[in-house]
């Protein structure tokens, strides 16, 4: 989502490299980058101009520390930057001293508003928080259907009484049941409104003012860039929020929202959703988020997404086999169907620091490498699964394999022998050594020079696919 943002940031970096320190006449062509790097992610300009002018004083002012380039600092103090503009922490969900937490969703029509409070609930069950979601929007044609096919979907109830009664006497008789079932939050979900239409701002505010909500939440759509800032913040005068979820992070946008929406509103963005699954919704953090913009991965989300996906005993045996060299085809699409739960391929890819460079074609290359691996062992039987050695010897099995999967047997003879090799190394890696595996079909696998590339450099023919990640 921003990737545009980090090419144009590094060309800041570039302009300061071979210097020996930061000073009045280098850092112009840098800041200018800076400058054009925001406006380009559709930042507000007010925020532009006041974050280039921040980071132009603190990078004049800055310690000449030794040892570290001057565009290692401006990093940095860009960084620091960023963090700041999007609200230095995490802001949390607020808990209410006396149960139930009451969270009140409201946002435009079209910012996936409905959605966004399955999400949020699905994500509070996962804290071992329970739920309970009201369905308030009679007008929107199945808007409560939805809600109660996500609340089936992600076994949290729904409380919905129909499109024939008043909004505000739902939320009412919402919250009085959430009170009965002794539930920790109860979410309740609104329709969705134009800043326009008096009529509807009204009927939210008499809703907030009937449950008394701990937490306002607006949903607000990445997709309309600097303008989800002034959203928010009418929202926030009309209304009076808390903070802000904001959608669609993971499509075609610049991700200007995320750097404008604390500095022009006041509030803090306190989720983003990152896909259309419901699992997709991550609690906001500025320092990942920075550290995402500027090309350097967001290592700590990618372990607790693995967390949530990983058994740690299943972690344990799958260890073993890996090192004794036991790991079978089995495992393998066990292991693919984790990595799928966990997100895209793509998304995963680019919280690993070093990974901002794979190109759209890699991972799509990748995606569909993965596909065909699956389809290949998908035709094997379960006894050829569980012992790969049967189809090393086996030329008619591998014929077999290749029709019903619908490729062509070369395909399955060089997943065979890929594989092979793949578990040599394996029991190599057990024995501590490190082996490469160039031009492994499997994402991941790839060898190379440097660590765990198998020593010296070697001249590879470069062969299609991701294997050389």
């Amino acid at each position: 989502m921003f990737d545009a943002l980090a090419d144009r940031l590094e060309s800041a970096w570039k302009k300061l490299k071979g210097q020996d320190k930061i000073s009045e006449n280098n850092i112009q062509d840098a800041l200018r980058e800076v400058r054009r790097a925001l406006l380009e992610a559709d930042v507000n300009l007010q925020v532009v101009k006041d974050f280039v002018e921040d980071v132009r004083v603190n990078a004049l002012g800055a310690e000449v520390v030794r040892g570290v380039r001057p565009d290692q600092q401006f990093i940095k103090i860009v960084n620091d930057g960023l963090v700041e503009i999007m609200g230095d922490a995490n802001v949390p969900l607020a808990e209410a001293n006396t149960a139930p937490t009451v969270v009140l969703m409201a946002g435009l029509q079209g910012t996936g508003k409905t959605t966004a409070a399955a999400k949020l609930a699905l994500h509070l069950r996962k804290e071992e928080r329970t739920a309970l979601l009201v369905a308030t929007d009679i007008y929107r044609p199945a808007a409560i259907d939805q809600l109660v096919t996500l609340g089936k979907q992600i076994d949290v109830p729904v409380f919905a009484l129909g499109t024939d009664v008043n909004p505000v006497e739902i939320a009412k008789q919402g919250l009085a049941e959430a009170r009965a079932q002794k539930v920790d939050v109860v979410i309740i979900d609104t329709a969705g409104r134009l800043q326009i239409d008096p009529e509807m701002m009204a009927e939210l505010a008499q809703i907030k003012a009937a449950v008394q909500p701990h937490e306002t939440l607006l949903v607000v759509d990445a997709m309309t860039g600097q303008e989800a800032a002034n959203l928010t913040r009418t929202f926030h005068e009309d209304i009076g929020i808390t903070g802000a979820i904001l959608t669609k992070m993971d499509g075609d946008t610049r991700g200007g929202a995320a750097l404008s929406i604390r500095k022009i509103s006041g509030q803090p963005i306190k989720f983003i959703g990152v896909g259309e699954k419901v699992e997709a919704l991550q609690p906001f953090y500025p320092d990942r988020m920075a550290s995402r913009i500027l090309g350097m991965g967001d290592v700590l989300t990618l372990v607790e997404k693995a967390q949530e996906e990983f058994d740690l005993a299943d972690a344990e045996k799958m260890q073993r086999k890996i090192l004794e060299a036991q790991f079978d085809y089995s495992d393998f699409l066990k292991q693919t169907k984790l990595l799928k739960n966990m997100g895209s391929l793509g998304g995963i890819m680019k919280m690993i620091p070093g990974m901002n460079k794979i190109s759209g074609d890699q991972l799509q290359q990748g995606e569909a490498q993965l596909k065909k691996v699956e389809s290949m062992i998908n035709s094997m039987t379960l006894e050829e699964r569980r012992n790969p050695d049967l189809l090393s010897g086996s030329p008619s099995r591998r014929r077999r394999i290749a029709k019903g999967a619908g490729y062509k047997e070369p395909d399955v003879n060089k997943l065979v022998s890929d594989f092979s090799r793949m578990r040599s190394m394996m029991q190599m890696m057990g024995q501590g050594q490190f082996p490469g595996m160039p031009g492994s079909p499997f994402p991941g696998m790839g060898g190379g020079p440097g660590p765990g590339g198998g020593g010296k450099k070697k001249k590879v023919k470069k062969k299609k696919g991701f294997g050389t990640l």
